[in-house]
């Protein structure tokens, strides 16, 4: 394919494809999807050759929140029968970042409902942070905490946090339908507050919400825009008792495509593969791995997700390996550009600067997976189709008496 030829030769050099290029990523059809998924496996391995990061989510504060976006089961007006429970105790939330951590992950993701924290939340999560790393001193933090305000971000840094997550979800033109409380510069702008206090920025979109081409490829471009360092690519959880509930628009191979796309417009990014992902993939979670990077291990916000030994057999059998405390995560043009604090220098623009050698062809894709990935016809993957039974709402871990799924 001429198409994929073309990207490929872009992300090998860290160039961005054309608008239309993306949408005709979105474009091909279920026939065309091994070499898709080839294509862009090649620019995955240049820069993060076969290494998986785990990332492993704690939700300091669940349910009860004030804001209205319509994807959220702990939204303003949520009838989902979610775990609600107010901040968790330091001690808590560093039994729970233990457990991800013994499973594998690098990275620990700390997650509060709200609009954005006050400053005795800044203070609380502070003291959270030192309780997690008296246990392990090397994981990452990355907070999720809502919209900043000015100083914030400083005080998370000084507090130990190594990146800011804050999705922009989905396109400027759309985001107005899926949320009132709040609007799309909100969430730009907290997500600059972030990269202004050297915060590794990590933001991403949510695909299922009945959303366009265009809109997907308007976020994807937007974040490229704004050099996040970390792209999460979530999937629709359509939650019972949430105004998307009926929101079943993603086959296996779509999500794929959604992958593809974003892996193309953003080469030498973490692009994790985030919530939904066991829902929406199913069988084929594993191909996906050709084109992200990064997962969450176990568990969700107030979804449960497919089991953490299984996450690292899935690992293990596709042929890639857990990235350790060790390894610096991003190619060295982005990690010398995050040790800068956010800021441009002359060495972090370098075009030639070196990632991970290829360590397999496409040929390898297409003889191990094509099996799996053949256009499956059922009419669960058919758009519209409900899953509803895949949908499991979490009753375990941070929150509960009960262990985690790490």
């Amino acid at each position: 394919m001429d198409l994929i030829d073309t990207l490929v030769e872009k992300g090998l050099r860290r160039e961005s494809p054309t608008r239309d290029e993306a949408l005709a990523v979105l474009a091909t059809s279920d026939d065309e999807l091994l070499d898709v998924v080839a294509g862009a496996s090649r620019v995955r391995r240049k820069w993060f050759g076969r290494r998986v990061k785990l990332n492993y989510l704690v939700n300091l504060k669940s349910g009860l929140c004030p804001e209205d976006c319509s994807y959220c089961s702990q939204r303003l007006g949520s009838e989902a029968g979610i775990l609600k429970y107010t901040w968790l105790k330091p001690e808590e939330a560093s039994k729970a970042a233990s457990a991800g951590v013994a499973g594998g992950a690098k990275r620990v993701c700390l997650v509060a409902s709200g609009r954005g924290p006050t400053d005795r939340d800044i203070d609380r999560v502070s003291r959270t942070i030192e309780a997690i790393k008296e246990e392990n001193e090397q994981v990452e933090v990355c907070a999720c905490l809502g919209l900043l305000s000015e100083g914030q971000a400083e005080r998370l840094r000084a507090a130990g946090v190594n990146a800011y997550n804050h999705n922009l979800n989905t396109s400027e033109a759309t985001y107005g339908d899926i949320t009132t409380t709040h609007t799309y510069a909100d969430r730009e702008e907290t997500v600059r507050l972030a990269q202004g206090a050297g915060l590794s920025a990590c933001s991403g979109l949510i695909a299922g919400m009945g959303e366009s081409d265009a809109d997907l490829v308007d976020v994807v471009f937007a974040l490229r825009a704004m050099d996040v360092d970390s792209v999460p690519v979530n999937f629709l959880i359509p939650f019972e008792g949430t105004p998307l509930a009926e929101e079943w628009n993603l086959t296996p191979q779509r999500a794929l495509r959604i992958l593809a796309m974003v892996r193309f417009v953003h080469p030498d990014a973490e692009v994790r593969l985030a919530g939904g992902r066991e829902i929406h993939l199913r069988s084929l979670q594993p191909l996906a791995l050709h084109l992200v990077n990064s997962i969450f291990l176990g568990d969700y916000l107030t979804s449960e997700g497919q089991e953490g030994k299984a996450d690292l057999d899935m690992i293990a059998d596709a042929g890639f390996e857990v990235e350790g405390m060790g390894t610096t995560t991003l190619p060295a043009h982005r990690a010398r550009k995050e040790a800068c604090g956010g800021g441009s220098c002359g060495p972090c623009g370098d075009a030639d600067a070196a990632g991970p050698t290829e360590a397999a062809g496409s040929a390898e894709i297409a003889g191990s997976a094509k099996a799996a990935a053949e256009p499956a016809g059922a009419a669960a993957d058919e758009p519209g189709a409900a899953r509803t039974d895949l949908v499991a709402v979490r009753r375990r871990g941070a929150g509960t008496d009960l262990p985690p799924n790490a």
